[in-house]
């Protein structure tokens, strides 16, 4: 079976809870599965009285075909207790075999500090390798965390992103299940990633993982982060929430690949806070899903904090790619550089959101952006939609844009060299997302770049 075919195809899974609709029923239900305190339900339904005073926006992408009431928003495999492992090799068959010709077992053999897993709304596995655990680093499963650290969470659960932040943020309080939860003791460095595969399979199914990382104070982290989703002819939501704590004189690199089937409606929130000499990286790549709103957001607080926003975007027939990085400078000295590029074919669109905030403290902050676009025909659709706030005069913000079709030229060079046309567009298209692409670690890259090229598969002629 061909990746395509793999990443698209479901699985014949049986469900021991399956929770359709949207009421106060079917989030008490949720939270009574997993065994929660009654501090978070009390969360879930405060969130569920705000997100009902929402309406669903309309001056962003199109969301008209994405019915709230007929999304599936907890689905849980049959016989918990067979599938939660704290070793991949203890998980079923079926899944074994899917995470198995996605690649991941090799590389969480090769490359990862600790790999976890989730299908639809449970996850199935969390593994951390023996070195690192030893070393005090906490990798669990969001819905475990609530319960084994419960002080920690909520010390930090949806500080960044609160409810009332947004509709879906909204939503996402009200429904979420498992994801990740990571905490990395000072004076610790994890260089290594640690990885979350995160897969959908329910149709009309949604998916609500949070994801919550601690890093404290001298301390590194890195994390990395995909998803796929089977193809359906009814909309799929995924309304996820990252939100990263960077302490002072730390480091965060978070990286994810986002290929949702086309169905899918990615209505993703990020964001981070950086204190005093941190830094945070941030690094996406974004195909498939119908439709993307997704808006990684980094809180420069500390002095001398710094920040690096890479995101990659792809949009052809029926798809739009409504991304947007943010950069709020608070402390003084701070920094951020935003590097958007984005590939929009066969009536794609492609809409880039910019906000950077320099705020009234940020004396001698500086930020840096650039936005590429490569339209493959007249029919695409490529926006750049900036928004600039400066509160002071010593602060410097720059911006530079292009957009532009593939050099004629650049693909009868490549042709005469016994490439064939689709071969040669995939080389261009590489060639130009490499700046991005070259910040995930081999294997990832390399699997990346498959992705495109799948996308990229008939583009022109």
């Amino acid at each position: 079976m061909s990746l395509k075919s793999t990443l698209e195809s479901s699985d014949k899974i049986k469900y021991e809870l399956y929770l359709k609709g949207l009421t106060e029923d079917t989030v008490r239900k949720i939270s009574a599965d997993q065994k929660e305190p009654e501090r978070m339900l009390t969360h879930r339904l405060e969130s569920l009285k705000i997100f009902r005073n929402h309406q669903l926006p309309t001056r962003w992408p199109d969301l008209s075909w994405l019915n709230l009431d007929d999304i599936v928003y907890y689905a849980k495999p049959h016989q918990e207790q067979e599938w939660y492992a704290h070793n991949r090799e203890d998980v079923p068959a079926e899944i074994k075999e899917k995470f198995k010709k996605l690649w991941i077992p090799e590389a969480e053999q090769k490359y990862l500090a600790g790999a976890g897993g989730q299908y639809d709304s449970l996850n199935v596995y969390h593994q951390i390798k023996e070195k690192r655990s030893s070393k005090g680093i906490i990798f669990e499963d969001m819905s475990q965390a609530v319960i084994k650290y419960p002080e920690l969470v909520k010390k930090h659960f949806m500080k960044l992103v609160p409810a009332h932040d947004h509709m879906f943020a909204a939503l996402h309080g009200a429904v979420w299940s498992w994801g990740t939860f990571i905490h990395v003791p000072k004076g610790v460095k994890l260089t290594d990633p640690l990885q979350a595969y995160f897969r959908m399979n329910t149709y009309a199914g949604g998916q609500f993982e949070h994801t919550m990382i601690i890093i404290d104070d001298d301390a590194e982290g890195n994390y990395i982060e995909g998803c796929s989703a089977p193809k359906f002819d009814k909309a799929s939501l995924h309304a996820g929430l990252v939100e990263i704590f960077v302490g002072k004189n730390s480091k965060m690199k978070y990286s994810s690949v986002e290929n949702r089937s086309t169905n899918t409606y990615n209505l993703n929130t990020k964001r981070s806070i950086i204190e005093e000499h941190g830094y945070m990286e941030w690094v996406n790549g974004n195909l498939w899903s119908c439709t993307t709103m997704l808006y990684p957001c980094s809180i420069l607080k500390g002095d001398y904090s710094k920040t690096d926003m890479l995101g990659i975007a792809v949009a052809g027939e029926g798809q739009h790619q409504d991304t947007w990085s943010k950069a709020i400078h608070i402390g003084k000295y701070t920094s951020s550089n935003i590097v958007a590029k984005s590939i929009s074919r066969k009536w794609g669109i492609n809409t880039y959101r910019w906000l950077v905030t320099m705020g009234p403290g940020a004396d001698y902050a500086t930020n840096h952006t650039q936005c590429d676009a490569l339209l493959f025909d007249d029919t695409s659709t490529s926006n750049t939609i900036p928004d600039i706030k400066s509160y002071n005069n010593t602060a410097i913000v720059a911006h530079e844009a292009s957009a532009g079709k593939i050099d004629e030229s650049e693909l009868f060079y490549l042709m005469a060299r016994w490439l064939t046309k689709d071969k040669a567009i995939t080389m261009i298209v590489n060639g130009f997302f490499s700046s991005v692409i070259k910040k995930l670690p081999l294997e990832y890259a390399g699997e990346l770049n498959k992705l495109v090229e799948l996308e990229m598969e008939g583009s022109i002629g």
